[in-house]
Protein backbone atom coordinates (compact mmCIF):
# COMPACT_ATOMS: atom_id res chain seq x y z
CA UNK A 1 0.00 0.00 0.00
CA UNK A 2 1.38 3.41 -0.96
CA UNK A 3 1.90 5.88 1.86
CA UNK A 4 -0.38 8.84 1.16
CA UNK A 5 -0.11 11.57 3.77
CA UNK A 6 -0.02 15.32 4.12
CA UNK A 7 -1.49 18.05 1.93
CA UNK A 8 -3.17 17.03 -1.34
CA UNK A 9 -4.60 20.08 -3.15
CA UNK A 10 -7.83 19.45 -5.01
CA UNK A 11 -6.75 20.88 -8.36
CA UNK A 12 -8.93 23.14 -10.45
CA UNK A 13 -9.69 22.23 -14.06
CA UNK A 14 -8.72 25.21 -16.25
CA UNK A 15 -11.06 25.30 -19.26
CA UNK A 16 -11.02 27.89 -22.06
CA UNK A 17 -14.09 29.27 -23.83
CA UNK A 18 -13.83 26.54 -26.48
CA UNK A 19 -14.08 23.86 -23.81
CA UNK A 20 -10.42 22.84 -24.06
CA UNK A 21 -8.30 22.10 -21.00
CA UNK A 22 -5.59 24.75 -20.55
CA UNK A 23 -2.88 22.16 -20.08
CA UNK A 24 -0.01 24.63 -19.83
CA UNK A 25 -1.75 26.51 -17.01
CA UNK A 26 -2.55 23.34 -15.09
CA UNK A 27 1.00 22.03 -15.56
CA UNK A 28 2.49 25.27 -14.20
CA UNK A 29 0.15 25.17 -11.22
CA UNK A 30 1.10 21.55 -10.49
CA UNK A 31 4.80 22.36 -10.71
CA UNK A 32 4.48 25.36 -8.40
CA UNK A 33 2.44 23.37 -5.87
CA UNK A 34 5.09 20.64 -5.80
CA UNK A 35 7.81 23.26 -5.33
CA UNK A 36 5.75 24.68 -2.45
CA UNK A 37 6.04 21.31 -0.72
CA UNK A 38 2.65 19.64 -1.15
CA UNK A 39 2.66 15.89 -0.63
CA UNK A 40 0.42 14.89 -3.54
CA UNK A 41 -1.99 16.15 -6.18
CA UNK A 42 -5.65 15.32 -6.65
CA UNK A 43 -7.15 16.11 -10.06
CA UNK A 44 -10.93 15.82 -10.43
CA UNK A 45 -11.84 16.33 -6.81
CA UNK A 46 -14.81 18.55 -6.04
CA UNK A 47 -12.85 21.73 -6.82
CA UNK A 48 -11.93 20.11 -10.13
CA UNK A 49 -15.57 20.38 -11.25
CA UNK A 50 -15.69 16.72 -12.29
CA UNK A 51 -19.49 16.86 -12.55
CA UNK A 52 -19.27 19.50 -15.29
CA UNK A 53 -16.60 17.94 -17.51
CA UNK A 54 -16.93 15.40 -20.30
CA UNK A 55 -14.83 12.25 -20.57
CA UNK A 56 -12.18 13.80 -22.82
CA UNK A 57 -11.79 16.82 -20.56
CA UNK A 58 -11.43 14.66 -17.47
CA UNK A 59 -8.83 12.48 -19.17
CA UNK A 60 -6.87 15.57 -20.24
CA UNK A 61 -6.83 16.91 -16.68
CA UNK A 62 -5.55 13.60 -15.29
CA UNK A 63 -2.95 13.16 -18.04
CA UNK A 64 -1.64 16.71 -17.63
CA UNK A 65 -1.35 16.29 -13.86
CA UNK A 66 0.51 12.97 -14.13
CA UNK A 67 2.95 14.39 -16.67
CA UNK A 68 3.53 17.53 -14.63
CA UNK A 69 4.10 15.57 -11.41
CA UNK A 70 6.58 13.34 -13.22
CA UNK A 71 6.80 10.99 -10.25
CA UNK A 72 7.76 13.70 -7.75
CA UNK A 73 4.56 13.31 -5.73
CA UNK A 74 1.69 10.81 -5.98
CA UNK A 75 -1.29 11.68 -8.16
CA UNK A 76 -4.64 10.45 -6.84
CA UNK A 77 -7.16 10.84 -9.66
CA UNK A 78 -10.84 11.41 -9.00
CA UNK A 79 -13.35 8.91 -10.38
CA UNK A 80 -17.03 9.79 -10.21
CA UNK A 81 -20.14 8.46 -11.87
CA UNK A 82 -23.73 7.46 -11.32
CA UNK A 83 -22.86 4.17 -13.05
CA UNK A 84 -20.65 1.47 -11.56
CA UNK A 85 -19.49 0.32 -15.02
CA UNK A 86 -18.49 3.84 -16.00
CA UNK A 87 -16.63 4.42 -12.72
CA UNK A 88 -14.74 1.15 -13.18
CA UNK A 89 -13.78 2.16 -16.74
CA UNK A 90 -12.51 5.54 -15.52
CA UNK A 91 -10.45 3.96 -12.75
CA UNK A 92 -8.82 1.49 -15.12
CA UNK A 93 -8.08 4.23 -17.65
CA UNK A 94 -6.45 6.49 -15.06
CA UNK A 95 -4.34 3.66 -13.69
CA UNK A 96 -3.21 2.91 -17.24
CA UNK A 97 -2.22 6.57 -17.64
CA UNK A 98 -0.03 6.33 -14.56
CA UNK A 99 -2.16 7.48 -11.62
CA UNK A 100 -0.78 6.42 -8.24
CA UNK A 101 -4.19 6.16 -6.61
CA UNK A 102 -7.91 6.62 -7.17
CA UNK A 103 -10.24 8.98 -5.31
CA UNK A 104 -13.56 7.16 -5.60
CA UNK A 105 -16.65 9.38 -5.58
CA UNK A 106 -20.24 8.21 -5.90
CA UNK A 107 -22.76 10.36 -7.69
CA UNK A 108 -26.45 9.52 -7.38
CA UNK A 109 -29.66 10.76 -8.98
CA UNK A 110 -31.96 8.25 -7.32
CA UNK A 111 -31.27 7.28 -3.70
CA UNK A 112 -29.02 4.25 -3.31
CA UNK A 113 -29.15 1.76 -0.43
CA UNK A 114 -26.12 0.85 1.66
CA UNK A 115 -25.56 -2.45 -0.14
CA UNK A 116 -25.34 -0.72 -3.51
CA UNK A 117 -23.11 2.06 -2.13
CA UNK A 118 -20.74 -0.60 -0.85
CA UNK A 119 -20.79 -2.56 -4.11
CA UNK A 120 -19.98 0.60 -6.12
CA UNK A 121 -16.81 1.35 -4.16
CA UNK A 122 -15.84 -2.30 -3.95
CA UNK A 123 -16.13 -2.66 -7.74
CA UNK A 124 -13.74 0.25 -8.28
CA UNK A 125 -11.21 -1.21 -5.84
CA UNK A 126 -11.54 -4.65 -7.45
CA UNK A 127 -10.81 -3.15 -10.87
CA UNK A 128 -7.41 -1.58 -10.12
CA UNK A 129 -4.07 -2.49 -8.57
CA UNK A 130 -3.43 0.89 -6.93
CA UNK A 131 -4.71 2.31 -3.61
CA UNK A 132 -8.25 3.68 -3.46
CA UNK A 133 -9.35 6.61 -1.34
CA UNK A 134 -13.09 6.46 -0.71
CA UNK A 135 -14.72 9.88 -0.60
CA UNK A 136 -17.89 11.11 0.99
CA UNK A 137 -19.37 14.59 0.90
CA UNK A 138 -22.97 14.34 2.13
CA UNK A 139 -23.57 18.05 1.62
CA UNK A 140 -23.53 17.49 -2.14
CA UNK A 141 -24.32 13.81 -2.56
CA UNK A 142 -27.59 11.89 -2.28
CA UNK A 143 -25.80 8.85 -0.90
CA UNK A 144 -23.50 8.79 2.11
CA UNK A 145 -21.04 6.26 3.44
CA UNK A 146 -22.33 5.01 6.77
CA UNK A 147 -19.96 3.84 9.48
CA UNK A 148 -20.98 0.23 8.86
CA UNK A 149 -20.23 0.50 5.13
CA UNK A 150 -16.91 2.22 5.80
CA UNK A 151 -15.91 -0.52 8.24
CA UNK A 152 -16.69 -3.23 5.68
CA UNK A 153 -14.89 -1.41 2.86
CA UNK A 154 -11.85 -0.93 5.10
CA UNK A 155 -11.27 -4.70 4.92
CA UNK A 156 -10.62 -4.47 1.16
CA UNK A 157 -6.87 -4.79 0.44
CA UNK A 158 -6.80 -1.68 -1.78
CA UNK A 159 -9.10 0.59 0.23
CA UNK A 160 -6.76 2.11 2.79
CA UNK A 161 -7.92 5.72 2.97
CA UNK A 162 -11.04 7.83 3.32
CA UNK A 163 -11.56 11.50 2.55
CA UNK A 164 -14.54 12.63 4.61
CA UNK A 165 -15.94 16.09 3.84
CA UNK A 166 -18.88 15.92 6.23
CA UNK A 167 -17.27 18.66 8.42
CA UNK A 168 -18.10 16.43 11.41
CA UNK A 169 -14.83 15.84 13.25
CA UNK A 170 -16.58 13.51 15.69
CA UNK A 171 -17.51 11.28 12.76
CA UNK A 172 -13.82 11.10 11.83
CA UNK A 173 -13.01 9.92 15.34
CA UNK A 174 -15.76 7.29 15.06
CA UNK A 175 -14.22 6.06 11.81
CA UNK A 176 -10.81 5.82 13.45
CA UNK A 177 -12.24 3.95 16.42
CA UNK A 178 -14.20 1.52 14.22
CA UNK A 179 -11.52 0.84 11.63
CA UNK A 180 -8.25 1.25 13.53
CA UNK A 181 -5.18 0.97 11.32
CA UNK A 182 -7.12 -0.49 8.38
CA UNK A 183 -8.11 2.93 7.06
CA UNK A 184 -6.39 6.30 7.23
CA UNK A 185 -8.41 9.48 7.45
CA UNK A 186 -7.97 12.56 5.27
CA UNK A 187 -10.14 15.52 6.14
CA UNK A 188 -11.42 18.52 4.28
CA UNK A 189 -10.05 21.91 5.25
CA UNK A 190 -13.51 22.70 6.64
CA UNK A 191 -12.91 20.22 9.48
CA UNK A 192 -10.08 22.45 10.80
CA UNK A 193 -7.14 20.21 9.83
CA UNK A 194 -5.04 20.82 12.92
CA UNK A 195 -7.80 19.30 15.05
CA UNK A 196 -8.01 16.31 12.69
CA UNK A 197 -4.25 15.81 12.88
CA UNK A 198 -4.46 15.95 16.68
CA UNK A 199 -6.95 13.06 16.79
CA UNK A 200 -5.00 10.91 14.35
CA UNK A 201 -5.60 12.19 10.81
CA UNK A 202 -3.08 11.66 8.01
CA UNK A 203 -3.63 14.96 6.22
CA UNK A 204 -6.23 16.75 4.17
CA UNK A 205 -7.40 16.94 0.59
CA UNK A 206 -8.84 20.36 -0.11
CA UNK A 207 -9.32 23.06 -2.73
CA UNK A 208 -7.96 25.98 -0.66
CA UNK A 209 -4.54 24.29 -0.59
CA UNK A 210 -4.24 25.32 -4.25
CA UNK A 211 -3.95 28.97 -3.26
CA UNK A 212 -2.30 28.66 0.17
CA UNK A 213 0.05 25.69 -0.38
CA UNK A 214 3.03 26.92 1.63
CA UNK A 215 0.88 27.80 4.63
CA UNK A 216 -0.92 24.45 4.37
CA UNK A 217 2.36 22.55 4.31
CA UNK A 218 3.64 24.61 7.24
CA UNK A 219 0.52 23.71 9.21
CA UNK A 220 1.01 20.02 8.46
CA UNK A 221 4.67 20.17 9.50
CA UNK A 222 3.80 21.87 12.78
CA UNK A 223 1.25 19.16 13.50
CA UNK A 224 3.72 16.42 12.64
CA UNK A 225 6.20 18.00 15.06
CA UNK A 226 3.43 18.17 17.70
CA UNK A 227 3.94 21.91 18.04
CA UNK A 228 0.23 22.29 18.71
CA UNK A 229 0.24 25.85 20.07
CA UNK A 230 1.94 27.16 16.93
CA UNK A 231 -0.24 24.97 14.75
CA UNK A 232 -3.43 26.37 16.24
CA UNK A 233 -2.22 29.96 15.82
CA UNK A 234 -1.63 29.29 12.12
CA UNK A 235 -4.89 27.34 11.83
CA UNK A 236 -6.84 30.31 13.17
CA UNK A 237 -5.26 32.55 10.52
CA UNK A 238 -5.96 30.09 7.71
CA UNK A 239 -9.56 29.65 8.82
CA UNK A 240 -10.34 33.12 7.44
CA UNK A 241 -9.96 31.67 3.94
CA UNK A 242 -12.55 29.00 4.69
CA UNK A 243 -14.92 31.56 6.16
CA UNK A 244 -14.69 33.68 3.02
CA UNK A 245 -15.07 30.75 0.65
CA UNK A 246 -18.00 29.20 2.50
CA UNK A 247 -20.14 32.08 1.30
CA UNK A 248 -19.82 31.30 -2.42
CA UNK A 249 -19.27 28.52 -4.97
CA UNK A 250 -15.98 26.88 -3.96
CA UNK A 251 -14.55 26.29 -7.43
CA UNK A 252 -15.38 29.88 -8.36
CA UNK A 253 -13.51 31.08 -5.27
CA UNK A 254 -10.44 28.94 -5.91
CA UNK A 255 -10.33 29.92 -9.57
CA UNK A 256 -10.70 33.59 -8.66
CA UNK A 257 -7.91 33.25 -6.11
CA UNK A 258 -5.63 31.59 -8.66
CA UNK A 259 -6.41 34.27 -11.24
CA UNK A 260 -5.36 36.87 -8.67
CA UNK A 261 -2.11 34.93 -8.21
CA UNK A 262 -1.35 34.96 -11.94
CA UNK A 263 -2.79 31.64 -13.13
CA UNK A 264 -5.25 32.16 -16.02
CA UNK A 265 -7.48 29.24 -15.06
CA UNK A 266 -10.67 30.85 -16.38
CA UNK A 267 -14.18 30.86 -14.99
CA UNK A 268 -16.07 27.92 -13.50
CA UNK A 269 -17.70 25.63 -16.04
CA UNK A 270 -21.32 26.71 -16.83
CA UNK A 271 -23.95 26.64 -15.54
CA UNK A 272 -21.85 27.67 -12.56
CA UNK A 273 -21.28 31.41 -12.39
CA UNK A 274 -18.01 33.23 -11.76
CA UNK A 275 -17.70 35.50 -8.77
CA UNK A 276 -18.95 39.05 -9.12
CA UNK A 277 -16.49 41.92 -8.87
CA UNK A 278 -17.57 42.52 -5.29
CA UNK A 279 -17.15 38.86 -4.38
CA UNK A 280 -13.70 38.78 -6.00
CA UNK A 281 -12.69 41.69 -3.79
CA UNK A 282 -13.60 39.66 -0.71
CA UNK A 283 -11.39 36.80 -1.91
CA UNK A 284 -8.59 39.24 -2.67
CA UNK A 285 -8.90 40.78 0.78
CA UNK A 286 -8.80 37.39 2.49
CA UNK A 287 -5.64 36.42 0.60
CA UNK A 288 -3.97 39.78 1.22
CA UNK A 289 -4.73 39.66 4.92
CA UNK A 290 -3.27 36.15 5.11
CA UNK A 291 -0.10 37.19 3.28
Amino acid sequence: MADFHGVFPYLVSPVNTAGEIRAEVLARLCDDLIKAGVHGLTPLGSTGEFAYLNQAQRAAVVQTTIEAANGRVPVVAGVASTSTADAVAQARAYQARGADGILAIMEAYFPVADAQVESYFRAIADAVDIPVVIYTNPQFQRSDLTLDVIARLATHPRIGYIKDASTNTGRLLSIMNRCGDSIRVFSASAHIPAAVMLIGGWGWMAGPACIIPRQSVELYNLCQAKRWDEAMLLQRRLWRINEAFARFNLSACIKAGLELQGYPVGDPVPPQAPLTAEQRKLVETALRDLA
